[in-house]
């Protein structure tokens, strides 16, 4: 019988994986049976836009710390569910555990969200169980510097004199960002200022009241164009840009974005169309020579794989929050490999746990490029997060975290300062 291409691709699919797992379970088998969980908390936070604070407790005292893509009373609901299944067991089962989460369809289906948090703890308790790095669990490291982009954008793109102006302040910032992407009719996207050519022009652009923006028409197509040339012209050549969406657009007006940036030589587009994959994806592929990014909010294997097997984006960016924690993110990045598809690593909004495990995670897979950044004002410097020394871009890389499990140290007095509204100290 002569296999065929998705034969193929299954088979592939395990020869990585089996790799990095074997690794793990050779470090973890000493230790296989001498610690039980006891205990799963949550901690939502009031900077943080998208998610909340898992910690995993231990009969040795041992704690773990993860991030799910979910806020805090919904993790904790879920949690509930999930915790019979946890409790007294092994924290080092990471595998075990992960299909165990993931797979569940009675009564309820799995939240992935709430399972990659809970799967970042994990790997958080295991290093410190070993004494290793998460990278060094994951068969790192492949880098020990994490190359980071970061966000931008003048008050008005449509200005030459202020992208001029805002171009000279990021050059001569300390953090010396080689990438910055841009948003579209988004007032106060910029990380040292804010806004992007939509509706409108400048920062003050209208928003469409729901998901989905109206389809663009020429005018704004052409400022899209301006604005963008302007920042290409302010950057020069020695700094990458990109365009940000929100998957808000329709086919019609994500090919025009498209034609729109192509003369800057963008580095990528980032989710114009829905989440959810469909042909539309194809017809965009097949329309432009713009590399396409997506894959924040897209789930586990099975998500990635029609993008993947379409060959329809040229980069993928999941996020180890929301696409299956640092097991399913290993587990993506491996399938991506398969067709030589780059992996970054999408953080948003985040806190430090979800960027440290970011760059964990980054350290050992190796098709990985760039981690969005989640440090500086912007970002709400969360930075000072960590107990002890501060996490700081130099030269546009991150130097991956030392010491056991994700290597961070949690300062619980700034924690204790931003638990978010009606939420309690690790309720």
């Amino acid at each position: 019988m002569n296999p065929t291409r998705r034969t193929l691709l299954k088979s592939a699919l395990g020869l990585p994986a089996a790799a990095w797992l074997a690794n793990f379970h050779v470090i973890a088998a000493p230790y296989t049976g001498e610690v039980k969980i006891t205990r799963i908390k949550t901690l939502g936070l009031d900077n943080l836009g998208d998610g909340c604070l898992v910690r995993l407790e231990t009969d040795a005292g041992i704690v773990g710390y993860g991030e799910a893509g979910l806020p805090s009373s919904a993790a904790r609901a879920r949690i509930e569910m999930m915790a019979p299944q946890l409790i007294g067991q092994d924290p080092l089962a990471i595998e075990r555990h992960f299909y165990m989460m993931a797979s569940t369809q009675y009564s309820f289906m799995a939240n992935i969200p709430t399972v990659s948090g809970i799967d970042i703890a994990l790997w958080d308790i295991a290093g410190k169980i070993t004494g290793y790095p998460v990278y060094r669990l994951l068969g790192g490291p492949l880098r020990k510097n994490i190359p980071v982009y970061s966000h931008g954008g003048p008050a008005d793109m449509l200005d030459k004199g202020k992208c001029r102006a805002w171009a000279d302040e990021v050059k001569s910032a300390p953090e010396k960002f080689t990438a910055f992407k841009f948003g579209f009719g988004a007032p106060g996207a910029g990380a040292r200022g804010g806004g992007n050519p939509g509706r409108g022009g400048g920062g003050g652009g209208q928003r469409a009241s729901g998901p989905f923006n109206p389809t663009l028409d020429g005018a704004e197509l052409r400022r899209t164009a301006r604005g963008y040339a302007n920042l290409r012209e302010a950057l020069g050549d020695d700094i990458d840009i990109a365009m940000h969406c929100t998957g808000q657009f329709d086919t019609r007006s994500s090919i025009g974005l498209c034609k729109a940036i192509e003369p800057i030589d963008p580095i990528w587009i980032e989710d114009p169309l829905s989440v959810r994959y469909s042909e539309a994806w194809l017809e965009l592929k097949r329309s432009t020579r713009v590399p396409i990014l997506a894959g924040e909010k897209v789930e586990l294997v099975e998500g990635f794989r029609p993008y993947l097997d379409n060959q329809v984006l040229d980069m993928i960016h999941p996020d180890v929050a929301y696409s299956g924690g640092i097991t399913g993110c290993r587990k993506i990045a491996d399938y991506a490999a398969l067709t030589r598809t780059p992996v970054g690593l999408h953080s948003g909004p985040c806190s430090l746990i979800r960027f440290y495990a970011s760059m964990h995670l980054g350290a050992a897979i190796q098709n990985f490029f760039k981690l969005e950044n989640a440090l500086g004002a912007f970002r709400g410097f969360k930075e000072k997060m960590a107990q002890g020394k501060e996490p700081a871009v130099r030269q546009s890389i991150c130097p991956v975290p030392e010491g056991p499990g994700l290597g961070l140290e949690l300062n619980e007095d700034w924690l204790r300062s931003h638990i978010a509204k009606g939420d309690s100290w690790w309720g």
